[in-house]
């Protein structure tokens, strides 16, 4: 068999027609309305205390941190109320070791540390204002509500949400492993460690990604329609999009305002179908999930994230150069390749490691479209270290790796097409755009993905034309910060700080007192000082 017929027919495994399409997108919506009935579904449907969205004029300066994967980026946002802001930022890789520790607060105080590093460096002026008003009596804690640091935290991985700022880790994903943390709340293990730093921050607001990404592209995006899905497509896929509270049938435990009559859902899509309805399944499917920190579970993520593209061309690749009738990177002689050599894989390629091969030469060889395919069999070269690649070979491996990303975008075609019918939006003759915000290196950076996407929409029979074109798919770049920020304004605005002034507390405590008559008023005056400088006492010794 010559080799393009090989690879076209492991490139057939990952057909994904339009009839699938439809049966996948009927049965997404059919598991996001499960989880908005009950927990412990597929689809989690995470109610997220957020019950609007931004209009552009919204103003002031806030932090955001970002833990969504290997990194840690610390940012400082400046909303200027006209739909522009402005954006500082540090971002620091997470040590391997901190990922898979056995104490959550040896994370936490890392990100801490990070959050310090990054207000000596770029607040340096605030933040000692800051440091010298807690060392103040002017109010019970030491400093005013409107002189900290009202931070949100986005926190990418699955939560049990019971407030704006509060969370339980569910389940780590993305190469995480503490035990230790999981049922916890996440704010108030960041929260800790900040205090322990005595920064003056507070963890106002617990933000998914997607959450933030909804935010970012409502706050920057222009016209009279607001958006209605944020969603991921990077090293994970996510998606939160706006919701009627009466669709919600499930206890939202907490306080929410409820005048909107919507909620922003997290739908932790990442997990759709994990017991496999649907779901299509290579035999490099079934390998990479068994092999992966988290078999069963996330099961439509592992077909489509950046994360794990790469993974599954690499296994598929290497059955074919295993394959005893493959000539696949291999040459009986020079004049088998058209560079008049002959191929060889050097032992340490990522092709026989794990994780070894990056989506981003996938993205190389998407974009090659030249007759030599130059770029690419660079690329194989110098990431893979596979010297002298034959024409043959590259195309072989083009074709492979675009059969691959081409389902990707398909299935990602399949949430979005969803989360757009559940909306009833495509019925509604006033709403002229369905605005829909999106991050990730995939949309953002992988050649004619959300060309890919659109095709599948035109597809799907609840849309056709007429319907994706109002369908506006566009990138919300720093959702994660901008989005965050946004969030921890909502959350400042509902929670106003619980410090007493301490003259309030005083005359509290003297209220408390009761009158004893007869006293001259010599006597109470006396009794009155006693009593604020023992209250101040009591209110000293509390704070030390």
């Amino acid at each position: 068999m010559a080799l393009a017929d090989e690879a076209k027919r492991v490139a057939a495994q990952f057909d994904f027609t339009d009839a699938e399409l439809n049966a996948h997108v009927q049965e997404f919506l059919k598991q996001m309305g499960e989880g908005l009935e009950k927990d412990g579904t597929s689809m989690s449907q995470i109610p997220t205390y957020v019950t609007g969205v931004p209009n552009g004029t919204e103003k002031g300066l806030y932090l955001a941190v970002d833990l969504g994967g290997t990194n840690f980026r610390v940012c400082s946002v400046t909303l200027n109320g006209d739909t522009t802001f402005n954006l500082t930022y540090n971002k620091v890789a997470i040590p391997k070791e901190l990922m898979v520790t056995d104490k959550a607060s040896k994370l936490f105080a890392f990100l801490a540390l990070q959050i310090e590093n990054f207000l000596k460096e770029h607040h340096a002026e605030h933040f000692e204002s800051h440091r010298r008003r807690r060392a103040t009596i002017s109010t019970a804690s030491g400093y005013k509500e409107d002189e900290v640091f009202h931070l949100g935290f986005t926190f990418s991985f699955p939560v049990q949400q019971r407030a704006i700022n509060k969370g339980n880790l569910m389940r780590w994903t993305k190469g995480f492993d503490i035990d230790d943390a999981v049922g916890k709340d996440v704010c108030a293990l960041l929260q800790t460690e900040i205090d322990k730093l005595k920064l003056p921050v507070k963890v106002a607001a617990l933000v998914n990604d997607t959450v933030g990404t909804l935010m970012a592209r409502s706050y920057t995006s222009t016209g009279a329609n607001r958006s209605t899905l944020g969603a991921i497509f990077g090293t994970g896929t996510n998606g939160a999009y706006i919701e009627k509270t009466s669709n919600i049938k499930k206890k939202i435990e907490g306080e929410y305002d409820e005048s909107t009559g919507e909620m922003v859902i997290n739908t932790e899509w990442g997990s759709f179908d994990n017991q496999l309805n649907v779901l299509p399944t290579t035999p490099w499917d079934k390998k990479l999930d068994t092999q992966s920190v988290n078999p069963g579970f996330q099961m439509f993520e592992k077909r489509i994230s950046g994360m794990f593209l790469g993974e599954i061309t690499r296994l598929a690749i290497l059955d074919m150069m295993q394959s005893k009738d493959s000539t696949l990177f291999s040459d009986d002689n020079s004049s088998h390749n058209d560079w008049t050599t002959t191929t060889t894989v050097a032992g340490q390629s990522g092709l026989y490691k794990q994780w070894g091969l990056d989506t981003a030469i996938m993205s190389v060889a998407a974009a090659d479209n030249t007759p030599e395919l130059s770029s690419l069999r660079q690329e194989l070269e110098k990431d893979l270290n596979i010297y002298t690649p034959s024409l043959e070979d590259a195309h072989a491996f083009k074709i492979v790796a675009d059969a691959v990303a081409r389902r990707a975008a398909r299935l990602s075609a399949v949430a979005i097409g969803a989360i757009a019918i559940q909306s009833g939006l495509l019925k509604d003759p006033e709403a002229e755009v369905i605005d829909i915000g999106v991050d990730g290196s995939l949309v953002e950076h992988y050649p004619f993905f959300r060309d890919m996407i659109y095709e599948a929409l035109r597809a799907i029979d609840e849309i056709g034309i007429q319907g994706v074109n109002k369908i506006r798919i566009g990138v919300a770049k720093d959702g994660s910060g901008v989005g965050a920020a946004l969030i921890a304004l909502v959350a400042a605005k509902m929670d106003k700080s619980d410090d007493v002034p301490l003259a309030t507390e005083v005359k509290r405590e003297l209220d408390s007192i009761p009158a004893e008559t007869g006293l001259s008023n010599m006597a109470m005056t006396v009794g009155g000082l006693v009593g604020v400088a023992a209250v101040a006492a009591l209110w000293w010794s509390r704070q030390r």
